[in-house]
């Protein structure tokens, strides 16, 4: 049975982890909102560049041999997968690496590209092939960055060795709520991406104009699917980062308000406990007491 000394240093050592907990948590919802806004200010320019892909695409027949837009002779795919370098932050990077193995058992000539050492550690101790990976990623990923990434992708892609481009990430809905995605980056879609503006009423040019694109629409389709990959990824890793800093304030929240039920739990089997050593104290001197008479 613990001693009210046990007890006591319990209490002590529960309130300094609620202290850190606490300051974690505060850390990550300010975290949480410079990510938010780095992600804000991003859209547009995304957004725009989806709609020039989606006007050049439909209004050119010139589409049909370009690289980005159509599978490659490969046999294999490529998985990105885009975890955290840290954990304390609930169950974000389980649910990835849950699905990255999922994924790799249906798909077995598959290799990976990890940005974050939590799922490339996982996956590398269950011996799957990382032919790529980047750890310590900056809390606030920069557009050169994720430009950097692409290019290698978009390379890897345009040889012989992969048909298909997949990643998966999480995607933030808001701090309680991260949805895991597993999407296809390339091959690009491009009439997928018309459809979807269509149906957000975004589009641009819903009926035909007849543009005329300098030098061409071949030229056109070169500089902007490039940068439409450039963008989508800037975009996961915002969103990445994002969840990340969700997860880890709800978790920390949680972790701190366990700390306070086990503060309370702990207080209350201390005076118990000293409740109990003073009743014997006392039934020791009233006995103590009628023995001397």
């Amino acid at each position: 049975m613990e001693t009210m000394r046990d007890i006591k240093r319990r209490i002590g050592s529960v309130k300094n982890t609620q202290k850190i907990t606490r300051a974690m948590k505060m850390v990550s919802a300010a975290k949480l909102q410079n990510s938010q806004k780095k992600a804000r200010a991003a859209k547009p320019f995304f957004t725009m560049t989806r709609k020039i892909l989606s006007d050049v695409y439909k209004y050119t027949d010139l589409k049909e041999n370009h690289p980005l837009l159509h599978p490659s002779e490969g046999d294999k795919k490529l998985l990105i997968i885009i975890s955290a370098d840290r954990g304390l932050c609930g169950a974000y990077n389980t649910r990835i690496t849950e699905e990255a193995e999922a994924f790799l058992k249906k798909n077995p000539d598959t290799e990976i590209f990890a940005l974050g050492s939590k799922a490339r550690d996982y996956l590398k101790r269950r011996e799957y092939k990382i032919i790529k990976d980047y750890e310590q990623i900056d809390d606030y990923p920069s557009l050169n960055f994720a430009r950097q990434i692409s290019e290698e992708i978009i390379e890897m892609f345009k040889g012989t060795k992969f048909n298909q481009v997949n990643i998966i990430y999480t995607h933030f809905e808001s701090a309680i709520n991260q949805q895991l995605r597993n999407i296809s980056l390339l091959p690009i879609d491009a009439e997928e991406i018309d459809q979807e503006l269509i149906q957000k009423g975004e589009s641009s040019s819903e009926e035909h104009v007849d543009y005329i694109y300098e030098p061409s629409p071949n030229y056109i389709l070169d500089i902007i699917l490039p940068k439409y990959v450039h963008n989508s990824l800037y975009s996961i890793l915002l969103e990445s980062k994002a969840s990340e800093f969700g997860s880890r304030m709800t978790a920390m929240d949680a972790a701190t308000e366990n700390a306070n039920e086990m503060i309370d739990d702990l207080t209350l089997s201390y005076n118990r406990a000293r409740q109990a050593s003073i009743t014997k104290e006392i039934t020791e001197i009233v006995g103590g007491a009628e023995a001397l008479k």
